[in-house]
């Protein structure tokens, strides 16, 4: 069952794509997908170049807050 706060859109900036080059680009914005488990397990799940959501280690992104019009146009394009 979803909840209320699966709902809140975050991002996240790529800081390490090494050996994922084709899944990841460093510096780009990605929208990360709420996921407790993967949270629990040190990873983070983000959409990524494929267009899919995959889980890969949460020290290669930096959580970011942008202004809301920033979020939306963003969003837009993901």
């Amino acid at each position: 069952m979803k909840t209320e706060s699966s709902k809140i859109n975050y991002l996240a900036v790529c800081l390490n794509n090494k050996d994922y080059e084709a899944s990841l680009e460093i510096g780009k914005i990605y929208r990360v997908i709420p996921d407790e488990t993967a949270e629990a397990n040190e990873l983070i799940r983000v959409i990524d170049e494929s267009g899919e959501d995959y889980a890969f280690a949460s020290h290669r992104f930096y959580p970011i807050e942008v202004p809301k019009p920033v979020e939306d146009a963003l969003l837009l394009i993901s």
